[in-house]
């Protein structure tokens, strides 16, 4: 089977609602991320990434956030909670030809930390990538992250290894990535399991 471009339509169910990003959108990701407890774990380059104008300004995090996420073959969602937008994530890498794709760039408002929000989440974006024909899903974290790789592996993902070195953080050490991995074969379970947690 050969993969399909991925629509970047909204995906619902199980109490959220995931909306392609739009700027509409900035302003309260301003509210629910720019928090330094969101940053600690790595995401966005890391503690030091959240500046005092990016904390303070909306524009300026909308701005930053824009450069953040990948643009090219990628499709960002705004993560809507009730009628709150409580965090994003995006499906990036797309390379139908392989049949691959990387789930990241994920964060929420640490209000939802725990709850079912990150499951419903992966449970609708690993749904929709299966179904678009996709074969493996790359998830990944800061391998210092010990909560967000832990999460990763709740979500029944199996870890691959640490790829060493790979990309800077704001404040200039180096991160080393963790990284798993959901093939087409395994969503049967993965999904299974998801459910089960949400119910």
């Amino acid at each position: 089977m050969t993969a399909e471009p991925l629509p970047a339509v909204v995906l619902q169910g199980h109490g959220v609602r995931l909306e392609p990003l739009a700027t509409r959108h900035l302003p309260a990701l301003h509210t629910a991320l720019a928090d330094p407890a969101v940053f600690a774990g790595g995401w966005g380059g890391g503690a030091a990434a959240l500046t005092p104008d990016l904390a303070g300004d909306p524009e300026a995090f909308g701005r930053w956030l824009l450069r953040y996420l990948p643009a090219e073959r990628a499709v960002s969602y705004a993560v809507v909670h009730g009628d709150e937008v409580v965090g994003t994530t995006t499906l990036g890498h797309l390379d139908p030809a392989t049949e691959s794709l990387h789930v990241g760039w994920t964060a929420y408002a640490p209000r939802v930390w725990g709850t079912g929000v990150n499951a419903a989440c992966k449970l609708l974006v690993l749904g929709h990538a299966f179904g678009c024909g996709y074969g493996r899903v790359q998830l990944q974290a800061d391998a210092r992250n010990d909560r967000s790789r832990a999460a990763i592996v709740r979500l029944g993902a199996e870890f691959e290894g640490v790829l060493r070195r790979t990309q800077p953080r704001a404040d200039g050490s180096w991160r080393d990535t963790a990284v798993y991995s959901v093939l087409r074969e395994e969503w049967p379970r993965v999904r299974a399991g998801l459910l089960a947690r949400l119910r």
